[in-house]
């Protein structure tokens, strides 16, 4: 008789971690932009190794001309992520990045997305804090949480969101 009073259960994702690292607050990145929310909800890694993979399923919506930065969609919820490889990388302009993938590419959980020179990058001058966000949090999900602490790329959770019913 009550049934159409019960509360639906919103719908939980868990986002495997994309690099192996440790995984900090958006908040302790040393850039404005990321570190204000601007950028969108989500959590950074700082990596233990240079190799970002695929943490699902899904296609590449852009990928960033100097390959320091990809968007992948989830192709199970819609939701669109932002893997942004260091802070001020871009001018690099593609230097100790191989992209593995283009736009319109389907991807699987565990593929190589991308390989840098961790090395190169922090010799340059620039810290490889890798930004993790969820860029159309707003439209699908009702809330992003993000998990700290050290994490094992596929294997470890980073973020867990609840959808929007």
């Amino acid at each position: 008789m009550f049934e159409r009073f019960k509360k639906k259960s919103a719908k939980v994702v868990q986002v495997p971690a994309p690099l192996t690292g440790t995984v900090i607050p958006l908040s302790e990145v040393p850039d404005e932009a990321f570190a204000g929310g601007f950028m969108g909800q989500g959590v950074a890694i700082e990596p233990a190794e240079g190799r970002l993979v695929a943490p699902f399923d899904g296609t590449v919506a852009h990928v960033i001309k100097s390959k320091h930065a990809v968007m992948l969609e989830d192709n199970a919820t819609g939701l669109q992520f932002l893997f942004h490889i260091g802070i001020n990388t871009v001018g690099l302009k593609g230097e100790g990045y191989t992209s593995h993938v283009e736009m319109g590419d389907s991807v699987k959980a565990g593929q190589t997305l991308i390989e840098f020179d961790m090395d190169a990058i922090k010799a340059a001058g620039y810290p490889v804090v890798t930004p993790i966000i969820v860029t159309n949090a707003d439209e699908l999900a009702s809330s992003v949480e993000g998990h700290t602490g050290n994490v094992t790329a596929g294997r470890d959770f980073v973020l867990s969101i609840s959808l929007k019913s």
